[in-house]
Parts: C-alpha cells; sequence; structure tokens
C-alpha cells in the first residue's frame, strides 16, 4: 500500500486541490498521529461530503448515520461560506457492558466549503433523509455577453 494516496487523496474526496474548500491540509492526521482529542479529531475528519455541481445546483452529500436533524446545523457566513457542523455523541455505557470494540467516532464535527460566485446565497435548502444530509444550493443563470460586430472603416 502506498502512502502517496493517503496524504494526497484521491480526485473525489481530496479537499488540497480543490480552491473551494477550506479545510486544512493536516500530514499529522493524515498519517494517524491524533492529538489527545483523538475522539472529537476522528468525528471531525470521518464526516465524509461529496460535492458535486449540476447545471442547477451545487450538491452537497454529507454522511450522518445515527445524527437526527435536530443536531445538525447548516449555516451561511457572508463571505460565501457553507458550514456544516454537529455533535455526534458517545453512547451511555452501562456497567455491565463488556466492549470488545470501539469504532465508531464521536464528538464535534464541522466541515467548511467557500461557495462559487454563482450561488444563489438566499435559496439554499436542506433535507435529512436515512442518514445523509443534503445541501443543494441553486446556481444563477450565466448570462452571456451579446457581441456586437463593429464594421471597420478605411
Amino acid at each position: 500500500m502506498s502512502l502517496i494516496p493517503r496524504i494526497f487523496g484521491d480526485r473525489r474526496s481530496s479537499s488540497l486541490f480543490d480552491p473551494f474548500s477550506i479545510d486544512v491540509f493536516d500530514p499529522f492526521k493524515e498519517l494517524g498521529f491524533l492529538d489527545s482529542n483523538s475522539r472529537e479529531t476522528s468525528a471531525f475528519a470521518n464526516t465524509r461530503v461529496d460535492w458535486k455541481e449540476t447545471p442547477e445546483a451545487h450538491v452537497f452529500n454529507v454522511d450522518l448515520p445515527g445524527i437526527k436533524k435536530e443536531e445538525v446545523k447548516v449555516e451561511i457566513e457572508d463571505d460565501r461560506v457553507l458550514q456544516i457542523s454537529g455533535e455526534r455523541n458517545v453512547e451511555k455505557e452501562d456497567k455491565n457492558d463488556t466492549w470488545h470494540r470501539v469504532e465508531r467516532s464521536s464528538g464535534k464535527f464541522m466541515r467548511r466549503f467557500r461557495l462559487p460566485e454563482n450561488a444563489k446565497m438566499d435559496q439554499v435548502k436542506a433535507s435529512m433523509e436515512n442518514g445523509v444530509l443534503t445541501v443543494t444550493v441553486p446556481k444563477e443563470d450565466v448570462k452571456k455577453p451579446d457581441v456586437k460586430s463593429i464594421e471597420i472603416s478605411g
């Protein structure tokens, strides 16, 4: 297994070369070196987002299994930034339970994306179904400039 794809990501999920993403590349996180808040960092890092552009809109699909829509915030900042945040709570522990493995992350998460100029900021819609949050940002129609031929005299 090569470290190169892991460090630089693949074409679908890499934010390193994405001019619209505000995620900061952290080589220590990518290599698995987590700080003391590893559960919180893990929840942040594991929030997966797909961003596709259609002729009509920018569509964000966010995997949020086990999270209710009341626990998620979708916000638009003045400087054209879409922010999706929330918190995945830790399951309550019972003293009679014996845990053999804990792989599901918990803690706060937040993803931010700078939206392009053609985004209609006042018409953003969000819906949640089966643990997937879908945020739709309609696009403004790009008006093509009228071209007028000028006759050259002389």
